[in-house]
């Protein structure tokens, strides 16, 4: 569930920040923003769904998920291929997400 949340909250957060650099950059429609706005709404939905205890901790997690997103969105929907720099460091960062959200925490003391 935790892999699609963050997966699903990450194409989210990509297609709503991209709506407004189309409007901005790209000289779309203001009205790309309505979409743009739902779509980020839905990530901060998504967000809320991973089982972790902190919200920092699910954070941190998920920005290596967003990093490997945004390196798909530019290869399938800008058309660029990411070059191997590119590869190496969302590894990296995936390698990163699974140490943060599965390494083993001590139970809290109350």
């Amino acid at each position: 569930m935790t892999a699609f949340a963050f997966i699903g909250a990450a194409l989210a957060e990509i297609a709503g920040c991209f709506a407004f650099w189309a409007w901005l950059r790209l000289g779309k429609s203001p009205l790309w923003i309505v979409p743009g706005i739902a779509s980020l709404c839905l990530f901060a939905w998504l967000l809320t769904l991973p089982a972790s205890d902190q919200a920092g901790r699910s954070y941190a997690a998920y920005g290596g998920v967003y990093i490997a997103s945004a390196l798909l969105w530019l290869w399938i929907v800008e058309g660029a291929r990411p070059d191997r720099w590119d590869l190496i460091g969302a590894a990296v960062c995936l390698t990163g997400t699974a140490i943060i959200y599965f390494g083993p925490r001590a139970a809290a003391i109350p």
